[in-house]
């Protein structure tokens, strides 16, 4: 009871989504099929897009120094750090929940609120391509005086919601682990599944119903390479290693 209590806990939306599929079905089943359809494209294309994405951010966490994030997409960081945002955001690639674990990773590295609001807002909006194929269909003019109002739009969004949003209102890394006695922790509810922890050090940790979990909080002398490499590289940033 417990162990099914756990899953339902953690696969809230997935229950959602079943639960709206058999409504439909009973109450609309000339869609259900169509629907059915139209799901099984997207989670398609998100088997294709997001290991790719998770594995990106996870190398430029481990690559990246937070001193590089913080002076190009920090608070410190000025108009430079908001035209460098903008510039990410229109050169990406990709649908904008892509954009999520990049910008939670480039969050736990110090990049400001704003410049993550301006990166999603970008990517959502003004992409390159999105702007050549605008030009094409709708016309140039169009595509000029929408890109320069949503321009300015995006940036007053990041200033405004930099004012309400403070960092010490979204989730810290503290509050991503699950407390326990011991020098390792992590919260498996923000697991996605990756593997990566359990490869680099399977001694302390495990993947359980393709879930991470800490098998051994035993550490031996010295520096515990293994489990500071599994930190650094875990995409979801959920583990917490206090030697």
């Amino acid at each position: 009871m417990t162990f099914l209590k756990s899953q339902l806990k953690n696969n809230r939306f997935l229950m959602i989504v079943i639960l709206a599929y058999v409504a439909v079905g009973i109450f609309a089943p000339d869609k259900f099929l169509p629907s059915l359809g139209n799901t099984w494209y997207y989670v398609k294309e998100m088997l294709i897009i997001m290991p790719i994405i998770m594995l990106l951010t996870s190398l430029i966490s481990a690559w990246v120094p937070k001193e590089t994030i913080e002076n190009a997409f920090g608070k410190n960081s000025g108009i430079k750090g908001s035209l460098f945002a903008f510039l990410l955001g229109s050169f990406s690639a990709g649908p904008i929940y892509a954009a999520f674990p990049a910008c939670k990773m480039l969050l736990s590295k110090g990049a400001s609120i704003a410049n993550i609001v301006i990166i999603l807002s970008t990517w959502a909006v003004i992409k390159i391509p999105m702007l050549i194929t605008e030009s094409k269909f709708i016309g140039p003019e169009f595509m000029v005086v929408r890109w320069l109002l949503t321009t300015l739009a995006i940036f007053l969004m990041g200033y405004i919601t930099s004012r309400f949003v403070k960092p010490e209102d979204l989730p810290t890394d503290d509050e991503t682990a699950t407390a326990v006695d011991g020098p390792l922790a992590l919260n498996s509810d923000y697991c996605v599944g990756c593997g990566l922890c359990a490869k680099i050090a399977p001694s302390y940790f495990k993947m359980i119903a393709k879930k991470a979990s800490v098998i051994n909080q035993t550490l031996p002398p010295g520096d515990n390479l293994a489990i500071k490499d599994a930190v650094a590289k875990c995409p979801s940033q959920i583990i917490r290693f206090h030697p």
